[in-house]
């Protein structure tokens, strides 16, 4: 039994294939970013899930793609635990940005870039990813990715930013209590995730002018430093991976047309060709 993973900060989706390369059963379990979430939480979210458990002894390879899984550190958390559940397993880690490639583009060149709770790009020349710079997660960096979404919100909100009219309804769907806000920010586990469950909001507002323009100033920057710097030319392949670009790829069409770029394609969930790539590739 073979396992894979695509681990996103938000929810991570996993797929069981047997000797024959057919897919035995598909669960998804809570993120498991190792470099958010504690080493305790981290190990319940995974045992607390039973389907996973019940083959334990069973699994041979787990490759898992992982948010946070970028750096030696939090690589190490992750292996440990997985192999302390999976006994008899090989475990492979990787960041979850070449899923993405994998999903992507598989082994043809191509610019892949991550838009969902966080967000990433890379180079990928068909052998090798080339990052211009390092993901330094939600607090410095994830330009247009749905916890910076989520924090703008919350800033306009509070600072009055935000149209009367907006405004009525986000205080409807969201608890805006200060001292439940802080909590979630700085003691609760996970508070990237916490910042994009606000960004779905969007979804429901997005032909409104204050929400479109939040969007485009968003992909806007995404595009000034984590796509334009690697000087490629209209001819280049763009994927974008992520729940973000899917509901937004309207716009997004449009930012990359004013930057001389053009979106080759848009998947909102990897896992499935990840599947295949896996499948391809299996010996």
């Amino acid at each position: 039994m073979i396992l894979i993973a695509d681990g996103g900060s938000t929810k991570a989706d996993w797929i069981a294939i047997n000797s024959n390369k057919e897919e035995a059963f598909r669960v998804r379990t809570l993120g498991l970013n190792p470099a958010i979430v504690p080493e305790k939480e981290l190990h319940n979210r995974i045992i607390n899930m039973f389907q996973l458990i019940n083959i334990k002894e069973d699994v041979e390879e787990i490759h898992f793609y992982g948010a946070g899984c970028g750096t030696p550190k939090p690589v190490e958390i992750l292996k440990t635990i997985l192999e302390t559940i999976f006994v008899n397993a090989k475990v492979y880690i990787a960041e979850d940005m070449l899923a993405a490639v994998y999903a992507a583009t598989g082994k043809e060149p191509a610019l892949v870039c991550i838009l969902g709770t966080g967000s990433n790009s890379c180079y990928y020349d068909g052998e090798n990813m080339e990052m211009l710079t390092a993901s330094l997660g939600y607090i410095l960096m994830d330009e247009a990715s749905g916890n910076y979404f989520g924090k703008k919100l919350i800033i306009d909100y509070f600072y009055k930013q935000m149209p009367d009219e907006i405004a009525i309804k986000f205080k409807e769907e969201f608890d805006l209590d200060v001292d439940t806000i802080k909590k979630n920010l700085y003691r609760e586990p996970n508070p990237n995730m916490y910042l994009a469950s606000f960004a779905k909001f969007m979804f429901d507002f997005k032909e409104k002018e204050y929400i479109k323009e939040i969007i485009k100033k968003g992909f806007q920057e995404f595009f000034k430093y984590r796509i334009l710097p690697y000087n490629k030319t209209i001819d280049t392949p763009i994927y974008f991976i992520g729940s973000i670009a899917h509901y937004f790829r309207d716009i997004l069409e449009t930012i990359a047309e004013d930057n001389h770029l053009k979106i080759t394609d848009v998947i909102q969930r990897p896992i499935d060709n990840l599947l295949e790539y896996h499948k391809n590739n299996i010996s």
